[in-house]
């Protein structure tokens, strides 16, 4: 049930909790709306995931080294904080399933692995001619209307056969939340496929329709069609500190290295106990931080919130970065990388070929190339409780294995994100709006466990959490 408590007055003064691209993007917004803004972030720097670091002298990304670009509020961000120059775009996009030993292009026409392009499918090779036989099914199959929110791995799997689902949706899913198809909600993790689900329509022909769909709406504005993935010179962790900078200038109050230990309410709002013994006033908070820190904050004045946020399971990873010399590489057919299905029991879930990928890299590196893994899926841990060296070990024997590097590195690092990414369960987006409708007056929620954990996703998650405070009091 809602909070009974009396309401904020309407707020003059923000404070956002949190560091990361959500609350840079809600101390933003709270400018914008004319509040004076207070961020508090409990760690030395900003940014969160969104990290740079260096590898044989070549400044790399640490994390997520890409914004989805068909969403269009991360690079409206980027341009909006003075990186407009410095948007750039991958030079391919020629991406792989290293699958039962070998190499596969990704084939065309596909939503999160759903096939809506069957010729491509078969040219692939990702499929046997089981798999392919159960996918070509799917179109003379009766409707299965799914009314409820389901499991991915579960609806794809009974439409299209399990092969789709180990070869294709697992590597795609996972690559985005380190999560499991047959634990992760449908609607909150690919929505396009709800409304298809819902209707019982077969999802082959589904998919080619909101793909074909799609193509012919970029065609009708007469304008090329849009890049799906957008990088920042130098580095996508350049980004936090280019907002930072920005919201400092317009005289927003920043802070690190500095936690919030608990809320009190007062007579006008909140009262933020601070881990340096001083306190901080405002009509209204922005709980940028994930679920796990947020339910701690509101176990006293919102309890069913917080037991809802309980509920959020959060998975870790790791990403190893490399470099190699050029010459040890110049017989290897390089895209942008691959992925790799879980059930082939391989270490890594994904490589990218970053200096392939990204030109400003390749020019930073000189006569290296850098390439980088990913390691660690929700619930398996033994992969990440070995040591930096072992991580780096199991890494290099995979890439051995799929694309014949055989030389050392002359550098690595290992990255290590634990409780990053949060896993949206099967109900997902009820429970998001539960946690929300049981919100205090004057306090809100955003960032990656709510309402996708995209950049893009995440700056619109902090404007909508500004926008609900300040609506809510004017409601009042």
């Amino acid at each position: 049930m809602p909070s009974t408590t009396p309401p904020t007055a309407a707020p003059r003064r923000l404070l956002v909790v949190g560091g990361g691209v959500s609350g840079l993007a809600a101390a933003r917004a709270g400018l914008d709306a004319g509040l004076a803004v207070t961020l508090l972030e409990a760690s030395p720097g900003y940014g969160g995931k969104l990290v740079l670091g260096h590898v044989a002298g070549a400044t790399v990304d640490l994390g997520a080294e890409s914004i989805l670009a068909r969403r269009p509020e991360g690079v409206a961000m980027a341009k909006a904080v003075g990186l407009a120059d410095d948007v750039v775009h991958p030079a391919t996009t020629a991406a792989g399933i290293w699958s039962r030993g070998e190499l596969h292009p990704l084939p065309a026409g596909q939503l999160m692995g759903v096939p809506g392009d069957l010729r491509a499918l078969s040219a692939s090779g990702v499929l046997g001619s089981r798999g392919l036989a159960r996918v070509q099914a799917d179109r003379v199959m009766p409707k299965t209307p799914v009314t409820e929110d389901v499991a991915v791995g579960e609806y794809i799997g009974r439409r299209l056969g399990r092969e789709v689902v180990e070869r294709l949706v697992e590597p795609l899913l996972g690559g985005v939340y380190a999560g499991h198809a047959d634990k992760l909600s449908l609607r909150a993790t690919v929505p396009q496929l709800a409304p298809l689900a819902a209707a019982g329509t077969p999802l082959t022909t589904g998919v080619r329709d909101l793909l074909a769909k799609g193509a012919a709406a970029a065609s009708a504005t007469g304008e090329a069609p849009k890049p799906v993935f957008a990088g920042i010179r130098g580095g996508v962790g350049r980004l936090p500190a280019a907002i930072a900078t920005e919201v400092a200038e317009r005289g927003a109050d920043l802070r690190t290295d500095i936690a919030v230990r608990a809320l009190r309410r007062t007579g006008t709002g909140w009262r933020a106990e601070l881990s340096d013994g001083s306190f901080e006033d405002c009509e209204a908070v922005v709980l940028a931080v994930p679920a796990y820190v947020a339910r701690d904050l509101l176990t006293e004045h919102a309890p069913s919130a917080a037991a809802e946020l309980a509920e959020i399971e959060y998975a870790s990873m790791a990403i190893t970065t490399f470099a190699f010399h050029r010459s040890a590489l110049a017989d290897v057919p390089l895209g942008s990388g691959f992925l790799v299905p879980p059930a082939d029991g391989r270490a890594i879930k994904a490589a990218t070929f970053s200096s392939v990928k990204w030109p400003w890299l390749a020019h930073s590196a000189g006569d290296l190339v850098v390439m980088r893994t990913s390691l660690g899926r929700a619930g398996e841990t033994e992969i990440l409780e070995r040591a930096d060296e072992e991580l780096a070990k199991a890494a290099l024997v995979d890439l051995g294995d799929a694309i014949g590097l055989s030389s050392a590195p002359v550098d690595r690092h290992v990255q290590r994100w634990t409780d990053a990414l949060p896993q949206y369960a099967v109900g997902h987006l009820d429970r998001v709006a539960r946690i929300r409708a049981a919100l205090p007056p004057g306090l809100a929620v955003a960032g990656a466990a709510y309402d996708g954990v995209g950049i893009p996703a995440c700056i619109a998650s902090a404007g909508t959490a500004v926008s609900t405070l300040i609506e809510g009091n004017e409601e009042k």
